[in-house]
């Protein structure tokens, strides 16, 4: 276990380390509140190596994506601004495999783990659209895979399959239901990248990872300040934010309920999601908000295989707390895909509802 406090004293901070406690919101990197003996408070956070191999790339995209938020004519999306080590680094190296890097805590705000009112998930969209419509002239291509093939769901029914062969573990036969599931809807997860390949969908700078704990709030208004953690902007779709955002937030539970008859894509904030995200990024094209239903079930699905492989492989990728815990993960998913099925037209119907009346508002203002 390393010393928190000695890593934090490797970067220029105000004060001296002297508390810190661990913040436990994602399944990858690790995350800790270091106050100083001056009252100033920093996050400081261990990048796992396992999943992003390439630290520099990760830091080289963020600087990428700062400095061109901040530059002239794009906006006043805020972003936070990581601080070099005392010794001019973009993060510190341990020497035992941890990369650490740190940034001061914004004041007055709060993540939530989850939607706690329809206005939260509102908000959040109103983020990641922004976000998105914020980088809407950004070269996408000019930034580096953090996690090659991250979105690529042939690639990810790929490993799936490698998995499923190689059964390292012993685990295939008490998931036989799971794995038919998912093969069964192949053809249609993985439309968005045959799109994309195709050039039907722009590729755009996305953040990949739009969960609502990634969106700083501020304490007293409620209104979103930031988009965080930016590992994963990378080049992809549009449809992937919008999906995973829908995937995550929309949910009627936990991403790891036991009691499935508790998931259900709630209808309500789906509208309430892809109202605030296209309204706060206009530029969408007309493919790309036709594609917005299938972002839900894409990402849901692919996320649903992704926890399968895992935990047919051992559970190496995603953190887990008991057993069984991404095999619990992946049957969420699924049912959440079959709740989706059910309500399909609906979904569709609700994209084309909002995106006219973004269009009418913008007739209006104009």
């Amino acid at each position: 276990m390393n010393d928190i406090k000695a890593i934090a004293a490797k970067f220029p901070i105000e004060g001296k380390p002297l508390e810190y406690s661990q913040i436990k919101s994602g399944h990858i990197n690790q995350t800790y509140l270091v106050t100083t003996d001056t009252g100033v408070k920093y996050i400081l956070q261990w990048i796992n190596q396992y999943v992003f191999p390439n630290v520099n790339a990760i830091m080289s995209n963020m600087s990428a994506i700062s400095s061109f938020l901040r530059g002239e004519g794009q906006g006043k999306m805020a972003m936070i601004s990581y601080i070099d080590t005392l010794d001019g680094h973009n993060y510190y190296d341990d020497g035992e495999g941890g990369a650490w890097r740190i940034y001061r805590f914004v004041d007055n705000s709060v993540c939530h783990m989850r939607a706690e009112s329809s206005e939260d998930f509102y908000q959040s969209a109103k983020a990641f659209g922004g976000f998105q419509y914020a980088l809407r002239n950004f070269p996408a291509d000019s930034l580096e895979e953090t996690i090659r093939d991250f979105h690529n769901t042939v690639d990810r029914y790929a490993k799936f399959r490698a998995a499923i062969e190689a059964d390292e573990c012993g685990r295939l036969e008490s998931v036989r239901p799971e794995v038919e599931f998912a093969l069964k809807r192949e053809e249609q997860a993985c439309r968005l990248h045959r799109m994309r390949e195709e050039g039907r969908l722009p590729v755009r700078a996305t953040h990949n990872d739009t969960k609502i704990n990634n969106v700083l709030m501020d304490k007293d208004s409620g209104k979103a300040i930031c988009v965080i953690d930016l590992d994963t902007v990378m080049p992809g779709l549009s449809a992937y934010d919008f999906g995973d955002a829908i995937r995550f937030g929309a949910s009627t539970a936990a991403e790891d309920e036991t009691e499935l008859d508790k998931v259900h894509l709630d209808l309500e904030l789906f509208r309430v999601f892809t109202k605030g995200y296209l309204e706060a990024c206009p530029s969408l094209v007309e493919s790309e908000v036709e594609a917005l239903a299938q972002g839900a079930y894409t990402m849901t699905l692919e996320c649903g295989i992704r926890f399968l492989t895992d935990y047919l492989m051992g559970d190496k990728y995603f953190s887990i707390s008991r057993e069984q815990h991404n095999l619990d993960r992946c049957r969420t998913q699924f049912k959440l895909i079959e709740d989706m099925e059910s309500h399909w037209d609906e979904m569709e119907e609700i994209v084309k509802q909002e995106d006219s009346c973004v269009h009418c508002l913008q007739t209006l203002e104009k």
